[in-house]
């Protein structure tokens, strides 16, 4: 009997991976496994199985095609005799894979490519398209991610909001200016992440933050309670602007880094180390017990350091204030800085965008899926511990608003 050579299955994964056509086929027919899968799923019984779990028959197939960076795929999309049938393959990957390539479409039709885009984008949506090819896709994806991006926020109310900015290169009035990109991510009164909307401006200014914040209040955000950022500037006076009575909490990652930018790099271990115990805290006491220490320790060796500490710690601690299974969710912006790092992977492939517009689509169609599988998965809070610490804290303010019982003395005397 032959006997199969222990390296030829790996031989094989290497010739798949190595070889476009073969990867892409691998690709095609797997999906296709998966929308078998969706289907028996759906009607309870595998092709030609006699079960009485079966709530419907199968009606033969169309062909779609589903563009990627791999290549086009032609899938086969089953269908079922009540027309009940659907898969969200297509809803959730080819949004920001169309979104992708017409940015690149883009590009050659403005004449702004190099030829190895030119070559991915033939590669991906055949030998030619035209200007109007281009335009009619674009145009209906770009209602699809408006209408997420513009949709109605009122069904909920965000207690922690999240904001953030990242900067991308974008081709302007025949040049190429860098453009900032504002994120806004909420956690609902229900405890789910949301994507609350994207902005693409000139620069993170507070005009452009003002902009942005009052459009997510038009739209309906509101019970904000604590909201956290950077300490940018423009930044920070818009949220005092707009977001009046809720708590602020400094990025202790950002406040971290400033404080190391300006330490001697002899003694940054200890600083470190130092900012680990500060804000390893329990509460504010020992906070400032721990900042002391390293005050103590590092005084006239780390002196600009230890300003820049002291001036931004109040702020980087206010989640001391908050119930203890909150607090290392919120006390920075790593939440959001996660999904500007899938951002960026996808933006690098563009490395220049061609108008805003291609921006705001890619950047958009990502949000609109990273939201969808927040609100779909698990819950981020359980809320319901913050709903009694809130609840003690209003009546406790309330009982202090009260007047002293009066204690009133009868002087009448009896004869």
């Amino acid at each position: 009997m032959t006997q199969e050579h222990p390296n030829s299955k790996g031989n094989d994964l290497k010739d798949l991976f190595s070889n476009s056509d073969k990867f892409r086929k691998f690709i095609e027919e797997t999906l296709n496994e998966v929308l078998e899968a969706e289907m028996t799923e759906y009607i309870g019984a595998l092709p030609y199985e006699r079960t009485g779990e079966r709530t419907g028959y199968r009606n033969g197939y169309r062909l779609r095609s589903l563009y990627t960076r791999v290549g086009p795929l032609v899938l086969r999309v089953p269908q079922s005799r009540d027309g009940g049938f659907s898969t969200e393959l297509f809803q959730r990957y080819q949004r920001s894979e169309q979104a992708l390539v017409l940015a690149l479409m883009e590009m050659v039709v403005q004449g702004v490519s190099t030829r190895k885009v030119s070559a991915i984008t033939e590669e991906l949506c055949g030998t030619s398209f035209s200007k109007t090819t281009v335009s009619d896709l674009a145009g209906a994806l770009d209602h699809r991610v408006s209408a997420f991006n513009e949709r109605s926020l009122s069904g909920h109310w965000y207690p922690f909001v999240i904001l953030d900015a990242m900067y991308i290169k974008v081709r302007r009035d025949e040049a190429v200016r860098s453009t900032g990109v504002l994120s806004a991510i909420g956690i609902n009164e229900l405890g789910y992440r949301e994507v609350l909307g994207v902005r693409v401006g000139d620069s993170e200014s507070e005009g452009s933050w003002n902009d942005t914040l009052a459009w997510l209040k038009e739209r309906g955000l509101s019970g904000v309670e604590v909201v956290i950022s950077d300490d940018h500037r423009g930044l920070v006076n818009a949220i005092q602007r707009h977001f009046q009575g809720a708590s602020w909490q400094r990025c202790q990652v950002h406040l971290m880094r400033n404080v190391l930018g300006v330490t001697p790099r002899h003694i940054r271990d200890r600083m470190v180390a130092g900012l680990r115990r500060i804000f390893g805290s329990e509460n504010w006491d020992d906070a400032w017990s721990a900042y002391e220490a390293v005050s103590g320790e590092l005084s006239g060796r780390a002196d600009r350091a230890l300003d820049v500490l002291e001036n931004g710690l109040d702020d980087a601690l206010t989640v001391l204030s908050l119930p203890e299974r909150y607090r290392v969710r919120l006390r920075t912006t790593n939440m959001l800085e996660r999904v500007h790092q899938e951002l960026r992977r996808r933006e690098r492939v563009i490395r220049i965008f061609p108008n805003e517009a291609s921006a705001l689509r890619l950047i958009g169609a990502l949000l609109a899926e990273q939201h969808e599988a927040w609100s779909t998965g698990r819950r981020y809070f359980n809320m319901e511990e913050y709903d009694e610490w809130k609840a003690g804290k209003k009546k406790l303010s309330d009982n202090e608003k009260k007047p002293n019982n009066v204690v009133t003395v009868n002087t009448t005397h009896t004869a």
